[in-house]
């Protein structure tokens, strides 16, 4: 089945989850940026170490789910 994109096309599921994919994977970065962006050195030291851990999470969370996506694709 395909999904119809908004231009009026027709996308394979597969390439719309990995697009959504990369959405989410880009999503976490910038969440991470936004965290850690211009914040004193100390606030920085204190608030890193949670956005790392955060950023992590998120991109294991994606990893997993691109992983059971290719199978379906091959």
């Amino acid at each position: 089945m395909a999904a119809v994109t908004p231009m009026g096309g027709t996308m394979p599921n597969t390439e719309l989850a990995e697009e959504l994919l990369q959405l989410e994977e880009a999503d976490a970065w910038f969440e991470y940026l936004e965290s850690t962006r211009g914040q004193s050195e100390a606030r920085y030291a204190e608030l890193e170490p949670w956005a790392w851990a955060r950023l992590s999470q998120r991109l294991r969370a994606v990893r997993a789910r691109r992983a059971r996506l290719r199978p379906a694709a091959a």
